[in-house]
Formats: structure tokens, sequence, C-alpha cells
């Protein structure tokens, strides 16, 4: 994995309110650190980019910092997209349900090239990640973020 990578990955675990062992000074540097790298993000860095980046959204409360990931997922081609969120399968289960959501929103409405990488990908992940994610599509097709009419059944996740 590369430094950046690698390192967007660390600083996406924000320090929380609740942390009352990280200096305040960390936090914030971690913090900053992490909107400096999400927008640095050209759109170039292919499919890991994109599961480094998904990766990165472990914090319950992100304090604002992910909506520059947010964007940066918007920066990337449509075909990289849908691969990379495609290789973050057991990432993308693990973090928090909002981010999640927030993903497969950006995914689903990000065109159908985006959305056939993704379907056409997702087939090559290990069946047990494969099926967590069809869990959380349909949790977010019945919840808020995948629950709009244009939102629903894009995201192809067979039953197994």
């Amino acid at each position: 994995m590369s430094e950046w990578k690698q390192e967007i990955v660390e600083c996406g675990d924000l320090v929380q309110d609740d942390d009352g062992v990280t200096p305040q000074s960390e936090a914030e540097r971690r913090w900053n650190r992490y909107v400096e790298l999400a927008d640095s993000v050209t759109g170039s860095e292919g499919p890991t980019g994109v599961a480094a980046i998904v990766a990165s959204l472990k914090a319950e409360e992100d304090y604002g910092a992910y909506q520059s990931a947010h964007a940066a997922l918007g920066r990337f081609p449509d075909s990289d997209l849908g691969k990379g969120i495609a290789l973050s399968a057991s990432d993308l289960a693990a973090i928090p349900k909002d981010n999640s959501g927030n993903v497969l929103m950006i995914l689903a409405r990000s065109g159908p090239v985006a959305v056939d990488s993704f379907n056409q990908e997702i087939q090559a992940v290990a069946s047990s990640a494969r099926n967590e994610i069809r869990q959380l599509v349909e949790f977010h097709e019945s919840e808020e973020w995948l629950a709009g009419v244009g939102d629903r059944g894009i995201l192809l996740m067979p039953r197994e």
C-alpha cells in the first residue's frame, strides 16, 4: 500500500470527543492532515485509492472531515469508483452505517458506468464479504441512504 493510502486510512480514525487519552493537539493534527490528504486526491489514484478512502471512514463522528473524502470520491473516473468500492467490501461492511450509506449513495448516484463497474467487480469478492454488502445494501434501501425511488435496486446484490 502506498504511503498516501496508508496515511489516509490511519488519519481517518479521527479522535472522538470521549477520548480522554489523546491530546487535543494530536486530535487537531490528525483531523487537519486527513482533510489535507483527502483534498489532495486527483482521481488518478485508481481503484485502490477509492478503497483506501472507504477504509478511512472509520470514525462515528467526523466533525466535517469526511466531506473532503466524499468530494474526493467524486474526482475518480466512474469505473475506478465502482471497482474501488467493490474492492473495499470488507471495510465498507465494517465502517459505521452512516458512512457506508453515504458511500453507497454516492455510488448509486454516480451513473451507470460506476454502478456497472461495482456490480461486475463485486462478483469477484469473497462470498462472505458479498453477503455482508448485500445485507448492507438491503439495510440502506430500507432506511434513509438508498431508500429513494431512484436509488433502490441499482446495486445488484444477488442472494447466494
